[in-house]
Formats: C-alpha cells, sequence, structure tokens
C-alpha cells in the first residue's frame, strides 16, 4: 500500500485488510514522504499486528516508483497493490486464493469492483457484464470477451504472480494512471486470468483520487502514446497481438482512436470501435445529463447478473 498525506484515510483502509477472513501473511505500506500524520497514524495502527511492515521513503518517488519499491521488498509468491484511499472486503483473499491454487499458471485473480463518487453519491459495479460464474480465462477466451466489450480487470484489488508481474516490468513510471492497466493486461494476455463474480473491494473515488488528478489531458493523450509505443516494441509483440485483436484499447476513448487511426492502424478492428463509441457515450452522459438519469443508466448498464 503507497501513502502519501492520506493519514486520515489508512485506518479504514488497513482495517479493512486487516479484517480479512483469510489474513495475509504480509502487509507492507510505504509512506512516500508524508507531510501530515501519516507515521504517527502507521506507528498505532502496526502495534499488535506482527504482518504490517512500514517502510519510509528518503523522499516522494510517486505512487509507481513506490510500488515497484513495494514489489521488490515483497517476500510473498502473490502481491496485491491496495490503494490508501480504497476498501477491500473480508471476504478478497478468501475467494481469490483458492482460484490461485486451483489455476497456478494463471497470472492474477480479480472480482468486481464497487465503485463510489463522493462528488454525486453515485454508485456503480464493475465487472458485472464477465460471465457469471467465477473460475479461470486462458488469454483466448479473454480476447473473446474482449471483443464483446465486457473484459475487466480490476487493479482495485488484483492479486498477481509475483514473478509474472515483475516479467511484464511492474509498474512502468512512464504509463502514470496508466501503469497497472498495462501490467493487468500484460499478465492477464501472457497467462490468462481467473475471475470471482463477487465484489471484492470498494473504489473510493473523490477529487482528490489518481484517478482524477494525476495528468492534464495532453498528459494523458502522451502516456497513450507511450503504451502504444511500448506495445510495438519486441518486449511486448507477444501481448500487442491480443490487445489488437480483443478491441482492449478502445476503452480509452477518442483520444486513443485519434493515436490508434494515425501511426498504430494494427490496433483497428470493431470491437475497438464499439469500445470507443460506449466510452464516448458514458463521457457524454455524465456531462451533459441530469445527475439522476446518469445514475439510473449506471444502474441499468452495470446491473448485477445472478451467479450460475
Amino acid at each position: 500500500m503507497p501513502n502519501y498525506n492520506h493519514a486520515r484515510f489508512l485506518p479504514v483502509s488497513l482495517g479493512a485488510v486487516r479484517r480479512q477472513n483469510v489474513p495475509a501473511d504480509e502487509v507492507l505500506v510505504l509512506d512516500d514522504g508524508s507531510t501530515d500524520n501519516s507515521r504517527e497514524v502507521l506507528a498505532e495502527l502496526a502495534a499488535g499486528w506482527p504482518q504490517l511492515k512500514v517502510v519510509h521513503n528518503e523522499s516522494n518517488l510517486g505512487v509507481n516508483a513506490t510500488m515497484n519499491r513495494g514489489l521488490e521488498l515483497a517476500t510473498g509468491d502473490y502481491v496485491a497493490f491496495i490503494a490508501a484511499d480504497d476498501e477491500v472486503l473480508p471476504v478478497w483473499l478468501e475467494r481469490s486464493l483458492p482460484q490461485l491454487e486451483q489455476h497456478p499458471g494463471t497470472g492474477l485473480v480479480c472480482g468486481l469492483v464497487e465503485w463510489r463518487c463522493q462528488a454525486t453519491g453515485m454508485r456503480w459495479q464493475q465487472g458485472v457484464r464477465m460471465p457469471a460464474r467465477s473460475g479461470y480465462f486462458s488469454p483466448a477466451e479473454m480476447i473473446q470477451l474482449g471483443r464483446r466489450g465486457v473484459l475487466q480487470i480490476a487493479g482495485q484489488h488484483a492479486l498477481y504472480k509475483r514473478s509474472a508481474l515483475v516479467e511484464a516490468g511492474g509498474w512502468r513510471p512512464e504509463l502514470h494512471w496508466c501503469s497497472d492497466w498495462f501490467g493487468g493486461y500484460t499478465v492477464g494476455f501472457r497467462h490468462g486470468m481467473c475471475h470471482v463474480f463477487e465484489v471484492l473491494s470498494v473504489f473510493n473515488l473523490s477529487a482528490t483520487s489518481y484517478f482524477n488528478t494525476a495528468e492534464s489531458p495532453q498528459q494523458r493523450q502522451e502516456t497513450m502514446e507511450r503504451i502504444l509505443d511500448l506495445l510495438e516494441s519486441d518486449r511486448y509483440a507477444d501481448v500487442a497481438k491480443p490487445i489488437a485483436a480483443s478491441g482492449t484499447l478502445g476503452g480509452f476513448g477518442w483520444p486513443m482512436l485519434r493515436l490508434v487511426a494515425g501511426r498504430h492502424r494494427r490496433f483497428l478492428a470493431w470491437s475497438f470501435f464499439r469500445q470507443v463509441a460506449r466510452r464516448v457515450a458514458e463521457g457524454f452522459g455524465r456531462r451533459y445529463f441530469p445527475q439522476w438519469f446518469s445514475a439510473f443508466c449506471l444502474r441499468l448498464f452495470y446491473l448485477r447478473r445472478k451467479v450460475c
């Protein structure tokens, strides 16, 4: 768990980790040079919790560099990266670990995530359009899910095979807010993924969330271009093929379409265009529709199905 000036959230986020039905073997919190009272809060939380280890960066390194340091320090076979202002539900490890044990070749396991917008009060669940069952999906099956526009990897609570994530390059700092997207899909398309059709975490979307404040629109587009350049490189050539076949890049919307149509046309596909259209429609709806109507559409679109 990287932390920078999130002292007020730590009792909730770390409390959720501690209340797991199946406890974690090791909990690392890397404080990235906080200037609030994070040190005091962490010291209090660590008292009587031997699994919790607190590491202090000598200077502010940034989120991705801090997570990479955590990846180096972690001793377990499986690792997860939890935001200091999010929450994992008590069943998170209880549901995730059996999938990894049953499918030892898989690269990661994740489930549904509930998004909570602090500004509007809207709530919706992502991942509900995945097949309504828990189990393993091969890279080929992931491609088919992507073509249908339902593939979802919830980085908020994904549990990764550590060796697979290291092989993927960990969290690439030059990708900023997209580093977990790139790492997750690289691991998934190389090794397959397991999915749990159950809500495993809560993503608290606020004005201070990294998701909202990390970059300007121009920087976001530059980051997307870096993603495409990496996929065009020899190191990730094997990942570029399923990314192109699945149309997954379409989830970045209109800015990605402009880039792909310019220099990276190999990623153009019907599924790509469909996902671009969906992203554009979502953005249009949030901007121009009344809040009550947007909330209704979110509940309708992300309607949760029964597990079969």
